[in-house]
């Protein structure tokens, strides 16, 4: 009943998120007007590729260079997302068109074309920015709809298997004019059209020291294969557009949902009925049975009836029985809880427009700063566990909570960054940076979690209603039923068949480098995903305490922290399934960052099953005569 009272908040709230999410995605980021004429920066960016995870400086490659290459100065997410922001000697200048604008001419030898065609074969991305807009390129689909995709190719295979290259490019630049509002002009539209084709230069008359490209239709009929040029010519045009399209949606095409919102709507819509028949499960089944237990047992019984009592009942006296390592459970809890807190704060933010894709790297900077902030909460909530279970070893919790999951969290990131490291990738964090991530950890984290481990420590210690008895009371045979391994399967499955959609949406836009800003919808996900681990928690914990097996507390976290297993699972399917990665290398930074996905995603769902499962329980147990 209660959650069938929070779907038409949750609907309202995502509707909110989704107002919000489309219409203010930009707060923060002042537009810029140029005038006539004005220089028209093209910075670079990474090589991408979704057969390899590795990524790549642009001038790895033998590209055109400027004089100087000058970086641009990265925050904490840029760098972590192996951004590589660089100038680059293209020249354009507002509302100007250039045809067939010699660039360079690079000498090639056997080394710099066997680069290429590695390149080529992973099907490696070129990535510019304009304005802070990335370039795309557009493409037709099946469907005869027009769709644009990050960055562009380096170059191909034609028919004969022979390696060419994209050796000329012409920038489709937009913009809008509002004379009534502002002077200038602003940038609303960025594309790129590869060609390869054989050019040639001359000599320019006017000018004896410079020389002309010629990019004519004697020339261009040709590919400009590798095989059969030792010299590059590169050349580009520049044609402008005006468009209708105002500065503020000139992101909608980057964000628009490739496959279509129905599929988004399709999975809430699925994710809903699941949501509501568990609740017909809990507040139904559940409940009335519980009415009839708690009726059954609050009533005088006689001797011989009390001998022959059976259920949770009987297990009163164990229920809040210590755990087996109650301080790895504690600190496990209370890092849960940083993570979920991490995950709420940062996804408001996100509807609300401030982790916007123009403010790049904000995301994952954003996330690390939260995560951080966030320590004195896990450390409190720890402490109050841990208090639950008699611990008075404190400062031996706080290293705990604030050193195991972040360590094997920053152990797998540090491993996978040895690799980037020996290949060189733009991915690679670099020295300082990771001094700063460390100075992050133990500078302010761990401290963080000192403080809110004092204060918990100082609360008094949660109330029970009821007394643990001295002697632990055996429990029966269990049911294949009650098995661990199929609780955990089965409280695992339901939870992550309610976001598995909205799953691959993400991991796509992770993996094939695409831009993810449905907020709305993820808002809405994570609400259902919670109401249905609670559901779920506490439907287990009461039938096993119904066959007396008063061990719940782990039981309660690994029951939905299952769904974390689900997840990397699906990854392994995801893998072979979408994904075309052959080298080892790359299949190691695949898994080893789902694993660490999956890791953050067991500790959500754990942590809201087990203090769900514990309030569910206080309640029962408050709500009968005990003798």
């Amino acid at each position: 009943m209660v959650c069938a009272r929070t779907v038409p908040q949750v609907v309202g709230l995502a509707t909110i998120s989704l107002y919000f999410g489309c219409g203010f995605y930009l707060p923060g980021v002042a537009p810029k007007e140029y005038a006539d004429g004005a220089e028209v920066q093209i910075k670079v960016n990474k090589l991408t590729s979704a057969k390899s995870l590795i990524p790549y400086r642009y001038y790895y490659l033998p590209f055109c260079q400027p004089k100087q290459i000058q970086g641009k100065v990265e925050n904490l997410g840029e760098i972590l997302a192996g951004d590589a922001i660089e100038n680059s000697p293209y020249r354009v200048r507002m509302r100007q068109n250039v045809t067939c604008q010699l660039l360079c001419q690079k000498n090639l030898q056997e080394v710099d074309k066997e680069s290429y065609r590695k390149m080529i074969d992973k099907e490696y991305s070129i990535n510019w920015i304009v304005d802070n807009l990335p370039a795309a390129t557009r493409y037709i689909r099946e469907d005869n709809k027009e769709m644009l995709y990050n960055g562009f190719p380096i170059g191909g295979l034609d028919q004969q298997g022979r390696y060419y290259l994209f050796n000329h490019v012409t920038l489709e630049l937009k913009y809008h004019q509002r004379p009534d509002a502002y002077e200038g002009s602003r940038i609303v539209g960025f594309e790129v059209i590869p060609s390869s084709i054989s050019q040639t230069v001359r000599e320019n008359l006017d000018s004896p020291d410079e020389i002309d490209a010629f990019c004519g239709n004697d020339f261009g009929t040709q590919r400009f294969l590798l095989s059969q040029h030792n010299k590059a010519i590169f050349t580009y045009d520049v044609q402008w557009r005006y468009s209708d399209k105002r500065w503020a949606s000139r992101w909608d095409n980057y964000l628009e949902m490739k496959d279509g919102s129905q599929v988004h709507w399709f999975s809430l819509i699925s994710a809903a009925l699941m949501m509501l028949c568990m609740s017909w499960i809990v507040a139904i089944i559940l409940l009335r049975t519980l009415y009839r237990d708690i009726v059954k047992y609050n009533e005088l019984a006689t001797e011989e009836e009390a001998q022959e009592e059976s259920g949770w009942k009987l297990v009163h006296g164990d229920v809040f029985r210590p755990p087996k390592w109650p301080m790895l459970l504690a600190a496990t809890l209370g890092c849960g809880v940083q993570v979920i807190g991490m995950s709420a704060v940062t996804l408001v933010f996100a509807v609300c427009g401030f982790l916007s894709p123009a403010n790049r790297g904000s995301l994952l900077q954003s996330m690390m700063l939260v995560f951080t902030l966030l320590g004195t909460v896990a450390g409190y909530v720890a402490a109050r566990v841990y208090k639950l279970f008699d611990g008075v070893e404190w400062k031996q919790l706080s290293f705990v909570t604030g050193l195991l999951y972040p360590g094997i969290v920053f152990g797998i990131f540090f491993l996978l960054n040895l690799i980037l490291w020996g290949r060189q990738s733009s991915g690679a964090v670099p020295f300082a940076t990771m001094f700063v991530l460390l100075a992050l950890w133990f500078g302010i984290s761990l401290p963080l979690v000192f403080v809110g481990a004092y204060l918990g420590m100082r609360r008094d210690p949660i109330e029970l209603p009821v007394r643990i008895s001295k002697i632990e009371r055996l429990i029966p045979e269990q049911p294949l039923s009650m098995n661990p391994w199929v609780t955990a399967a089965i409280g695992g499955i339901l939870p992550f068949s309610a976001v598995f959609a909205e799953f691959f949406f993400i991991m796509s836009s992770i993996w094939m480098h695409q831009f993810y800003y449905l907020f709305g919808f993820l808002a809405l996900t994570l609400h259902i995903l919670i109401i249905i681990c609670i559901e779920v928690s506490i439907s287990l914990v009461y039938f096993q305490l119904t066959a007396e097996n008063h061990n719940w507390w782990w039981r309660s976290f690994f029951n939905t922290g299952a769904t974390g297993v689900y997840l990397f699972l699906y990854s392994g399917l995801y893998f072979n399934t979408r994904l075309e990665i052959a080298s080892l290398v790359s299949t190691l930074m695949y898994f080893g960052y789902m694993l660490i996905m999956s890791l953050l995603f067991s500790l959500i769902t754990g942590s809201i099953g087990t203090f769900s499962a514990f309030l569910f329980t206080k309640a029962i147990y408050a709500s009968i005569k005990i003798d």
